[in-house]
């Protein structure tokens, strides 16, 4: 479960890191500055890039994975001293 909140944080912060990251090598081209990284970020674009990115992730992530309908999972068995992963039939 903390894998998956720690993933939708990363993908959430992704354009915010891209941005910081845009944002300080342009300083670096042009020469040191006196403002802060984010204080002219467009904070809202930002928010809302994030948001969209994890709400996409989540919604082709939900849409593509497991089994088709009618295939029966079987969950991972213990036997013979290994443990067989789980499978779909």
């Amino acid at each position: 479960m903390i894998r998956i909140i720690i993933e939708n944080t990363l993908l959430f912060l992704l354009p915010t890191a891209i941005y910081v990251a845009y944002v300080l090598l342009k300083r670096r081209v042009e020469g040191p500055s006196s403002a802060g990284v984010l204080d002219d970020a467009p904070l809202i674009w930002l928010v809302a890039a994030g948001a969209g990115l994890v709400i996409i992730t989540l919604i082709v992530f939900g849409s593509v994975s497991g089994g088709k309908p009618g295939q029966v999972y079987h969950p991972p068995v213990y036997k013979d001293g290994k443990i067989e992963p789980g499978r779909l039939e």
